[in-house]
C-alpha cells in the first residue's frame, strides 16, 4: 500500500508515520519539507493552489492521510482567509483529486464544530453550530470532503495532546516549573486525548475496515475540565519525578480567562458509532494520561 502522510511533523502527523510505516510505503509531507529528526521529506504548501493535485497525480497513493490543519484557534479570529484555505480549500483540493485517483482519505476535524451547549456527548449526526473562525473552517472542510465524492474517513477528535508539539500538557508543565500558583478554566468540559491512541485506531480502523466510509468521533473515554485535567497532570508528573514540586492551580470560570475565539463550553464527542463499527474504543482519559507522562520520563522531556 502506498501511503500520503501530510503533516507528518505535527503532533497526530508524527503518531501515523510510526504507526502506518509497518503497512506500507509512507511517503512523509511538512511544509518545511524536513522531518522531526531534521532528516528530508516531501514538501507541500496548503497555501500554494494546485500543489495538492499535482502531488496527487504524481505519487497515485492508495491512501492519503490529512494531518494538516490551521489549529491556532485565537489566530484564526485574526486570519479567517488562512484559515479557510489550509482547513477546508486546500481540502477540498485534495479531496476532489483523492476522487479522481481512486485514493482513499482520512481526514482529522474537532469538536469546536458543535456549539457546547448541549448536556449529552455530541453524536455524529447532531447539528453543527461553530462558535468561531476555527470551527466553521473545520466544518467546511469537511462537507468539502464528503461533496468530492472519494471515499474517506473524516474522524472528529478534542483536546489532543501529546508528548511532543505544542499542547495544554507540555504548557501546563513548562509554566508549572516557573509559577507557584496556575489559574486554569473549570468550566469547560471535554476528553483529553492522546496523539499516539488516535494514530493506533486510526490504523486499526482502517486494517478492519478498508472500504468503510463516513465521520466518526474518535476521543478517549471519559470527560473533565481543564482544572481538573491540569490537576491530574501534576499529580502523574509529580509521581514520575518530571517536576519537584507542583504549582497550586485555582479552578477559574472562562469569564475570568477571556480569549479572541469562544470555546465550547461542552464538547465530549460520543464514540459509540466508532466502536460498533471498528470495534475499537479508547480507554479511559486518565490512562492515556498516564502512558504520556510515563513517555515524557522515559524520554526525560
Amino acid at each position: 500500500m502506498s501511503i500520503l502522510l501530510l503533516g507528518a511533523d505535527g503532533q497526530v502527523g508524527f503518531e501515523l508515520h510510526r504507526v502506518f510505516a509497518p503497512l506500507g510505503d509512507v511517503e512523509a509531507c511538512t511544509i518545511s519539507g524536513a522531518l522531526p529528526d531534521g532528516s528530508s521529506c516531501t514538501r507541500i504548501d496548503f497555501t500554494e493552489h494546485g500543489g495538492l493535485a499535482r502531488l496527487i497525480a504524481q505519487r497515485r497513493p492508495s491512501l492519503v492521510l490529512n494531518a494538516v490543519a490551521h489549529t491556532q484557534v485565537d489566530r484564526a479570529e485574526d486570519e479567517p482567509d488562512l484559515a479557510m484555505r489550509i482547513n477546508a480549500d486546500a481540502v477540498g483540493e485534495l479531496a476532489q483529486a483523492c476522487a479522481r485517483h481512486d485514493a482513499k482519505m482520512i481526514h482529522y476535524s474537532t469538536d469546536y464544530v458543535f456549539g457546547g451547549s448541549g448536556t449529552r456527548p455530541f453524536r455524529e449526526d447532531d447539528a453543527t453550530a461553530p462558535l468561531g473562525v476555527y470551527g466553521r473552517t473545520k466544518l467546511a472542510g469537511e462537507h468539502a470532503v464528503r461533496a468530492s465524492g472519494c471515499r474517506h474517513l473524516i474522524l472528529r477528535t478534542a483536546w489532543v495532546y501529546g508528548a511532543r508539539g505544542q499542547n495544554f500538557l507540555r504548557t501546563m508543565l513548562r509554566v508549572g516549573r516557573e509559577r507557584d500558583e496556575l489559574r486554569v478554566v473549570a468550566d469547560q468540559i471535554g476528553s483529553p486525548t492522546p496523539s499516539r491512541q488516535i494514530a493506533v485506531a486510526t490504523a486499526l480502523a482502517h486494517a478492519r475496515k478498508p472500504d468503510a466510509s463516513g465521520t466518526w468521533h474518535l476521543v478517549a473515554d471519559g470527560q473533565c475540565s481543564w482544572h481538573q485535567f491540569a490537576c491530574a497532570i501534576f499529580e502523574h508528573a509529580q509521581t514520575a519525578r518530571l517536576i519537584e514540586r507542583a504549582p497550586r492551580i485555582l479552578p477559574i470560570a472562562s469569564a475570568e480567562y477571556p480569549t479572541k475565539a469562544q470555546r465550547p463550553a461542552y464538547s465530549r464527542l460520543d464514540t459509540t458509532r466508532f466502536a460498533g463499527d471498528f470495534g475499537l474504543r479508547l480507554p479511559d482519559w486518565r490512562h492515556g494520561l498516564r502512558q504520556v507522562v510515563a513517555e515524557l520520563a522515559e524520554a526525560n522531556l
